[in-house]
């Protein structure tokens, strides 16, 4: 079994309602999102799960060792995916789910979420897990390994509602880059909400507006 994930924990372990687990992006770790949870407004059953990414060696950035949920290089123009790297964190945020499993909380009542590198995590492993979630946030990012979707992902995961969120700004994760993976997913038929904001590679103001209320509406 993959080993648990260092993790910082808000909300209750005994009888929580329902759980967020919420992945960082590229050289920050768990913390980076902690602060969020008070202005959602969500009620206080409510468990939210901020795992650290291992650290790594990151090839783009010169081989530096930092916390990554895979590696990213390039070939030419084009980004090369680092496949092992993505399903190595799929397990792991597969065991993450199972966690919060263990706690009573039922699959139906998890959301995932990410941004930049743990939403391209997110939106990998909630569409290929074997259960219903009650919904995918992947803001500022994009829905790797796309071609082998169609043929992995799970029967459960096809009404699984996904809030996508983007920066026209964003020169890390271009908007259009955003816009494909969206619109594959709708080509997909999977229920997505999408919104944009004129920021950079961020979170806004209202982006977390908007962000407190889906997460109200799924887990209501």
């Amino acid at each position: 079994m993959t080993d648990i994930l260092d993790k910082l924990e808000l909300g209750p372990r005994e009888q929580p309602r329902a759980s967020v687990i919420w992945l960082h992006g590229l050289g920050a770790d768990g913390s980076d999102f902690e602060p969020i949870v008070p202005q959602l407004g969500l009620p206080d059953d409510v468990r939210f799960v901020f795992p650290h990414a291992p650290v790594r060696p990151v090839t783009i950035n010169g081989g530096m060792p930092m916390r990554a949920w895979y590696d990213i290089s390039m070939s030419g123009s084009e980004f090369v995916e680092d496949e092992a790297g993505i399903r190595e964190s799929q397990q792991q945020l597969e065991r993450l789910i199972e966690a919060e499993l263990e706690l009573g909380v039922p699959a139906e009542r998890i959301v995932l979420a990410g941004f930049s590198q743990g939403g391209a995590i997110v939106l990998h492993t909630g569409l290929r897990y074997s259960a219903s979630l009650a919904g995918i946030m992947a803001l500022s990012t994009y829905l790797p390994l796309s071609a082998r979707l169609a043929s992995e992902r799970s029967t459960a995961s096809q009404s699984t509602p996904i809030f996508m969120a983007h920066g026209q700004l964003d020169q890390m994760v271009p908007l259009q880059v955003g816009q494909r993976s969206r619109d594959y997913l709708l080509e997909l038929g999977q229920p997505v909400e999408w919104h944009d904001y004129p920021i950079e590679h961020q979170v806004s103001m209202d982006e977390i507006k908007d962000i407190a209320a889906w997460l109200k509406r799924v887990l209501a």
